[in-house]
């Protein structure tokens, strides 16, 4: 079976003024496309893996064979970012729950959290993004380069922003600290929330 788009959840222009829907238009209908088309043409090599989802074979990247692994990483990784980073967005929903409590907990504070979120996003040199995940049922803040996964690190990755250009440029152009200032606009908590709580129970 070839992978498909997922259909984003909400209108392109819903997240403006924080995020415009040209953006959003072209970094899901353009990008994370060619993401899913590239993951299809190489997957085509290993029919045996047609059946595995995006997220096993991410999990288990040490076992997809060596030719493709690189291009599983890079569109394959591209692909379930991708589909998790436009699910926890949501213009204007509440921070609260107990993945706040817990961020409060771990950072000191939401400002703190906000504060080193921001930094690591911000550092992150060229193309990649910043997380919060669950490791060893301890919240962490981790980046990755280019479109790796933190599921290919046994990370369970639950709130994440997207710092390639692409996720910015046409609004924002080379002000990175400005989208991400954006982005805390648009965090769906009760997504988030949700992440947390699956996570915990895993």
């Amino acid at each position: 079976m070839a992978y498909e788009l997922n259909p984003l959840p909400y209108d392109y222009d819903s997240l403006e003024p924080y995020i415009d829907k040209e953006t959003m238009e072209i970094h899901h209908n353009k990008h994370h496309q060619t993401y899913v088309n590239k993951l299809n043409d190489a997957i085509k090599k290993h029919p045996e893996l047609e059946e595995k989802s995006v997220k096993e074979l991410l999990e288990n990247i040490d076992s997809v064979p060596k030719d493709i692994k690189q291009a599983v990483i890079n569109h394959g990784g591209g692909a379930y970012n991708h589909n998790f980073f436009f699910s926890i967005l949501k213009k204007d929903v509440r921070a609260k729950g107990k993945v706040i409590d817990e961020i409060k907990k771990t950072f000191g504070s939401y400002d703190e959290f906000k504060k080193q979120f921001s930094e690591a996003a911000i550092t992150l040199f060229g193309s990649g993004w910043a997380w919060i995940v669950l490791d060893k049922n301890k919240l962490k803040i981790v980046k990755t380069k280019n479109q790796d996964s933190p599921i290919s690190s046994r990370l369970i990755p639950i709130l994440g922003i997207d710092v390639w250009e692409h996720a910015y440029y046409l609004k924002y152009q080379n002000k990175r600290p400005d989208y991400i200032e954006a982005f805390f606009h648009v965090i769906n908590w009760e997504q988030v929330e949700k992440n947390y709580q699956e996570a915990k129970n895993k």
